[in-house]
């Protein structure tokens, strides 16, 4: 006859010797109790092979689009210099390049460009350098613009709700693509004469500032919404009634509950951005020569891809597989925040 003191010291001891084996170990390692919020969504993004691929790509481009002025002095070019018009041989008589594909070669990897005769891997570099980070720029600032006017309408609600909300629902209204055209040369023209050049600086911010203007109130009304959840909760409750101010409740009770909404829309914002700044060099009122830009690199593509239709294939792949990883990205980050998400 066993006694129940043996027998849960059996019990006990087949328990211990089940987590001391390899399949005890790795449901032990299942077990996500303990793991901070940060902590399970990397878990679930590390899960997620095509956003981990996704992620590589995306850091891939913001690394070499950064390390262009290294890349350039490794590969022996730069993408201002006409090589095309220094040597001969590289365009026919009709200023198309020679060779295969576009003038693809061992001093070329990418080709040159018609007419003139630029690098083209050069001019990719630089362009994917000029597009991106000025995309990066402008998308923080909509960002920041967003997640303020959000939290502060949420937050407040009556009359100050009601304002934003009202001045949001404006800005909607404008036609975003025709506003952009538009009121480039405006922005400009009030800094420079019109017999002068306009700075490439003075150019890149007149672009920032006119796609930020219209470009965070998707964002605001998504902070807004989520704000007006949380303001009931009771630990906003509890925060008042301790005596916090409005301003400290808003960043230290509400700011990183919002965290998750904002890292996502913002990986989406990114690359709606850069095609954005694309869009206006494409158009003739972006960046304009000799800037290298992703826009201008299709602007020129699209002149002449009768005659060179191999000048456009790079840009275009490139363009092509960092929007698509961004937005799977995104997709990604979404699902590892999401605490329902099946992944």
């Amino acid at each position: 006859m066993t006694s129940p003191a043996q027998t849960e010291g059996a019990e006990a001891a087949e328990v211990l010797e089940v987590e001391s084996t390899p399949a005890g170990a790795a449901s032990q390692a299942k077990d996500p109790a303990g793991l901070s919020p940060g902590q399970l969504m990397w878990r679930r993004f590390k899960r997620d092979k095509t956003g981990v691929v996704s992620a590589f790509v995306v850091i891939f481009f913001f690394v070499i689009a950064l390390l262009a002025p290294v890349i350039s002095k490794l590969y022996g070019k730069d993408p201002y210099t006409l090589y095309g018009q220094e040597n001969i041989e590289l365009l026919d008589e009709f200023s198309i390049p020679t060779g295969v594909f576009g003038g693809v070669s061992g001093e070329h990897w990418f080709g040159i460009e018609p007419v003139l005769g630029r690098d083209v891997f050069m001019q990719l570099l630089y362009g994917m350098r000029t597009s991106i980070y000025t995309a990066l720029v402008a998308t923080v600032i909509m960002v920041v613009i967003g997640v303020v006017i959000g939290m502060v309408g949420g937050y407040y609600g009556g009359k100050v709700d009601y304002a934003l909300g009202r001045f949001t629902d404006f800005l909607l209204g404008f036609p975003s693509q025709l506003f952009f055209i538009a009121s480039m040369p405006v922005v400009t023209a009030a800094f420079v004469r019109p017999d002068e050049e306009t700075p490439t600086a003075l150019r890149a911010s007149a672009i920032v500032v006119v796609l930020s203007f219209l470009g965070w109130m998707g964002l605001s009304r998504l902070i807004r919404a989520s704000t007006l959840s949380l303001r009931e909760r009771e630990f906003v409750e509890a925060a008042k009634i301790a005596g916090a101010s409005p301003w400290r409740i808003i960043r230290r009770e509400l700011l990183p509950n919002l965290v998750t909404p904002i890292l996502v829309q913002a990986t989406l914002m990114l690359p709606a951005t850069i095609l954005s700044v694309a869009f206006l060099s494409f158009v003739g009122v972006g960046y304009v020569e000799p800037t290298p830009d992703w826009g201008r690199m299709f602007a020129i593509g699209g002149s002449i891809y009768e005659q060179d239709p191999a000048y456009m294939f790079f840009p275009g792949v490139a363009m092509v597989v960092f929007v698509v990883a961004f937005n799977l990205l995104g997709d990604s980050v979404r699902d590892a925040f999401d605490p329902k998400s099946g992944r």
